[in-house]
């Protein structure tokens, strides 16, 4: 019982630490999305040149950090007619180039960590579209396609299909300051929320348990952690395969991250780890059910390797300039709730986020969490904020 309990008040003190940030995230997400229509990104994704895909992962950094929603979204984009590397693009930057990662990893880890994920997040962006150029051949996309178009529901379907942006004519600020703005940022927050909730507490219930339970020298040995060109070479190999068997996506993999680093993984395995949230074992058959096993197997393998590559990219850059961080230096929080500047920045955005929720209830939100495991495909509202067709 002491265990269970002292695994508990780590995940608790962890909680506390970072509200804050996730609701700072996720609010400017909710105003990004607010103002950008769902409608207009097919167009911008019909090919996968260089400017398409730049625009594929600007997009996704606009999006939904939720890894279910993501991927179902991008199968809605490909079915509709986008470039299936532009789709996968656009995945990437939707789970690990959102606001709300960067401010977690910089709060728990360092800056070094965010600036990390925004360097080796195009970086694998670039790598996937060599490989997808080099390997990816009509017949196998032909059948993905076919696949796709059956339209199997996967996880989120009803979350990624509503496009809960402005209706309203006008430019951003107008659009962002109106009653409708207003709406449409409370509706994007709230259902945000509700898709990452369940990740986030799997992740950091299971974050406390290892930190109270896995002794140090097993993470030592594990990662060869004494042995700095052995752990550099294998912390990026390793990290998605952890990642892949801990079943934790989205941000809620950054408390295990916070664990495995403090235990000697090296810092591009953490990268690595971080970017494998697309390959745990859900989503990995997610895949099979929209594109089909051999589209499935020919994404594992390629995001793998680009995965890898990534952390290694990460690793010698960062290391080579000097701005690797102590391992010493991240943050496991284990003091509970005091008088400190976290918890007046928690009181401050709790108090932000009830606005929001108060909002989205008196404005149809409870019939659109209703919807958040709808069937894919066209015709799903998104409310009065949106009111429009699914993406």
């Amino acid at each position: 019982m002491h265990a269970i309990l002292h695994a508990l008040s780590i995940t608790a003190s962890m909680t506390w630490a970072i509200t804050w940030a996730l609701i700072l995230g996720f609010a400017f997400s909710a105003l990004v999305q607010a103002v950008v229509r769902r409608s207009t990104v097919v167009g911008l994704l019909g090919d996968d040149r260089p400017r398409t895909l730049a625009i594929a992962a600007g997009l996704g950094i606009a999006s939904s950090s939720c890894s279910y929603a993501a991927v179902a979204l991008a199968r809605s984009l490909f079915r509709k007619g986008a470039d299936f590397t532009a789709a996968m693009a656009f995945e990437i930057a939707s789970t690990n180039l959102v606001v709300e990662l960067g401010v977690i990893l910089a709060l728990l880890m360092g800056w070094q960590f965010t600036a990390a994920e925004f360097v080796g997040g195009p970086v694998m962006i670039v790598l996937l579209a060599v490989l997808f150029r080099r390997l990816l051949r009509e017949p196998l996309l032909r059948e993905a396609r076919e696949q796709a178009d059956r339209g199997l529901a996967g996880s989120m379907e009803g979350h990624a299909a509503m496009d809960m942006s402005v209706r309203r004519e006008g430019g951003f600020l107008r659009r962002l300051c109106s009653a409708e703005g207003f709406t449409a940022t409370s509706h994007v927050f709230v259902m945000e929320w509700a898709a990452i909730l369940r990740d986030l507490v799997l992740g950091l219930l299971v974050a406390g348990a290892i930190a109270a339970w896995v002794p140090d020298s097993f993470w030592s040995a594990f990662f060869f952690d004494g042995h700095p060109l052995a752990a550099k070479l294998w912390g990026p190999v390793v990290g998605p395969l952890v990642a892949i068997a801990s079943f934790v996506c989205s941000v809620g993999n950054v408390p295990l991250a916070v664990v495995l680093w403090k235990g000697g993984i090296s810092f591009g395995g953490v990268v690595a780890f971080i970017f494998a949230d697309l390959l745990i074992l859900p989503i990995l058959n997610i895949y099979r059910k929209y594109y089909g096993r051999r589209m499935a197997l020919f994404l594992l393998v390629t995001f793998y390797i680009c995965m890898v590559l990534a952390g290694y990219a990460v690793e010698f850059l960062f290391g080579g300039l000097g701005l690797v961080p102590d391992p010493a230096d991240a943050t496991i929080p284990t003091e509970g709730v005091s008088w400190d500047y976290t918890t007046w920045l928690n009181i401050v955005f709790l108090l932000l986020a009830a606005v929001l929720v108060v909002r989205f209830l008196r404005t149809g939100g409870r019939a659109m969490l209703g919807m958040m495991g709808g069937a894919p495909g066209p015709g799903r509202t998104a409310g009065p904020a949106g009111g429009g067709p699914s993406a």
